[in-house]
């Protein structure tokens, strides 16, 4: 009896091990619909809107949006206006779990902020490098970081490229 209790225990720990430990959000990949955009934070009385494209591998560059995120929350105050960070091609480094900029990243979630990450990218990654890069829990991952501005801003949202 006990062997086969073992032979259970690793075969389930065989199965555990081949799934990838996704910490990211897939939410809005799995039910992502262009014409319905669809968010992982409610933001009722926002009178404004801005999706900040994040699409370098430049640090300096993340530090400046970042920073201009930080600056239109203290303008308008983070009821009053929705921001959503879409990162793509290099940028999407900014989300990786490995991020300079995490705590700063969880920090602005915490304040409203979605920080999308490019579904497209990440798979251009995974053929490279064999596997899906892993990302910061509050990174949602959605079909396309450019479909996504597209979408985003078809429905009234500003674009900011710093």
């Amino acid at each position: 009896m006990k062997t086969v209790h073992k032979l259970m225990l690793a075969g389930l720990f065989s199965i555990v091990m081949s799934v990838p430990a996704m910490a990211e959000n897939w939410t809005l990949f799995h039910h992502y619909d262009f014409n319905k955009p669809q968010f992982t934070q409610s933001h009722p009385f926002a009178k404004q809107h801005l999706v900040v494209q994040i699409d370098q591998g430049n640090p300096h560059r993340w530090f400046l949006a970042l920073s201009n995120v930080v600056n239109v929350l203290n303008y308008f105050g983070s009821d009053k206006i929705q921001v959503v960070v879409v990162a793509y091609g290099p940028g999407l480094k900014l989300l990786f779990a490995n991020s300079p900029y995490a705590a700063r990243i969880q920090g602005l979630t915490a304040q409203g902020v979605e920080f999308d990450a490019c579904h497209q990218t990440m798979l251009g990654i995974k053929a490279h490098t064999g596997h899906l890069p892993k990302l910061l829990p509050s990174a949602v991952v959605v079909p396309g970081g450019v479909v996504r501005i597209m979408q985003l801003e078809q429905h009234g949202f500003n674009l900011l490229k710093p």
